[in-house]
């Protein structure tokens, strides 16, 4: 994306940073060009350099930000710790970034089993802080060491727990959230919905400044498996048997045979190397002995569908299994030096055939492509791996699309857990038909008139 560096600089004194700097501390408000590049960016996409970027810290700083950019006709563009895999808090053009990091308020409340948390409070922070009580927040996406529970809540993480648990959204009791107005408002979840309305919008209804979470005892007891598989159906049919024997697994993750090869030249764990499909298991709950039957059930459906099986006996031995799923991203990293993540989720019973249709796709392609996921709720991460300086942007977006249509044509659906953002918006064409996108334009409309939230995601 075109880099607009040299553009922003001249207006680093633009009447919009010039009204913050009048209404807000000096310290929540850059306007150099060196701070200002640094929030042009996701994890996966970077985008225009902002005009000013504003690091609130409560609620009524966000108030003031948001009406003086409204004054100024500048779009907003809301962000967390930058850790979003679909462009979502990348500018597309130039805005005016809020960066949540300094609203880390947290409190909990133990007798309503709540975490009351401020938009920019890390994912893990909430756990860690309700430990104590006897309670932990669940949601756990990849990157909940630095995630913020705004950024959750804008895309609607999930997580490998999330077949058990759920995703982010599940566990909102309520929001509080600043709208295009500047106006800020306290949505439940009585009646209308409001809250989840605004949860995996992307920032382009509102902006979400504090929620009330959930939070629930842990488990007792975890046992942990991983299982390997000669062909990827035999997998998703272990999978699929398992549950329907009653097994109900806190994670069920998949690695394709290139995803498994990436993770062993990193790490060299003795990963089987020739398994077209490695699927790692944990069954957890309070009763030891329905934990064990919950493993047992997931082991003979996977000795059943033709698996060899291979029990962590251990807490240290299960920390290594999961340490393969949780390396996948440093290993991919040593291939190419960038990735486009898709994240379709599609029906179980689809799984067998859409990995061999991605798989093919890939091959067919000059790019590495590598499969892997939360198998119990069909949602796959294929990862085109690319080279920016030398490969077709084009190329690798033509590809993307290519697999997004695989998904849709076994039933699936564009993402599971990290957004539409910029990066999947021209697919959603295929994926909802125009009355019902036209609903959705309705609705951002009514919401955001001037359309200054997050413009250019999302919808196309």
């Amino acid at each position: 994306m075109r880099d607009s560096g040299k553009r922003a600089n001249t207006t680093a004194h633009s009447p919009l940073s010039t009204d913050l700097l009048r209404r807000l501390a000096p310290r929540q408000v850059l306007t150099s060009l060196a701070e200002r590049r640094n929030y042009r960016y996701d994890a996966i996409q970077f985008g225009e350099t902002p005009l000013a970027v504003v690091l609130p810290e409560n609620t009524a700083d966000v108030v003031v930000a948001v009406k003086a950019a409204r004054a100024a006709g500048v779009p907003i563009v809301g962000r967390g710790a930058a850790s979003g895999l679909s462009g979502g808090a990348a500018p597309l053009r130039e805005s005016l970034v809020i960066s949540f990091t300094r609203m880390t308020g947290l409190r909990i409340d133990p007798v309503r089993r709540e975490a009351h948390a401020q938009a920019g409070v890390v994912t893990l922070a909430v756990s860690d802080a309700a430990r104590p009580h006897g309670l932990i927040y669940p949601p756990d996406p990849a990157s909940f060491r630095t995630s913020t529970i705004g950024g959750n809540l804008a895309e609607n993480a999930g997580g490998p727990m999330c077949f058990k648990y759920g995703v982010s959204g599940d566990y909102v009791k309520g929001l509080e959230v600043v709208d295009a107005h500047g106006e800020v408002h306290t949505l439940t979840r009585d009646a209308y919905d409001l809250a989840g309305l605004l949860i995996g919008s992307e920032g382009t209804l509102g902006l979400i400044t504090e929620a009330a979470l959930r939070l629930l005892p842990p488990p007792r007891f975890t046992r942990t498996l991983m299982a390997h598989f000669p062909e990827v159906g035999a997998c998703a049919e272990a999978v699929s048997q398992a549950i329907a024997a009653g097994a109900v697994p806190s994670k069920l993750e998949f690695m394709d045979r290139a995803c498994t090869n990436a993770v062993e030249d990193y790490l060299v764990l003795g990963l089987p190397r020739g398994a077209e499909a490695v699927l790692l298991v944990d069954t957890d709950g309070d009763d030891l002995e329905t934990v064990e039957e919950e493993r047992a059930l997931v082991e003979q459906a996977c000795v059943a569908a033709g698996g060899t099986v291979r029990r962590a006996g251990t807490d240290a031995e299960a920390a290594a299994l999961w340490q393969a799923r949780r390396s996948v991203s440093p290993a991919l990293g040593r291939i190419r030096p960038q990735r486009m993540n898709e994240d379709i989720a599609v029906p179980r019973s689809a799984l067998p055939e859409v990995v061999r249709e991605i798989r093919a796709l890939g091959d067919a392609s000059p790019f590495p492509v590598v499969q892997f996921g939360h198998i119990g709720d069909g949602n796959l991460h294929p990862n085109i791996l690319f080279d920016p300086r030398q490969d077709d942007a084009a190329a690798v977006h033509h590809l993307a699309h290519q697999i997004a249509l695989v998904a849709l044509r076994h039933g699936g659906v564009l993402s599971g857990e990290h957004g539409i953002g910029s990066m999947k918006r021209d697919f959603m064409t295929d994926a909802l038909d125009p009355v019902t996108l036209d609903v959705l334009r309705d609705v951002k409309r009514t919401l955001d008139p001037a359309d200054l939230l997050n413009p250019g995601k999302v919808l196309p």
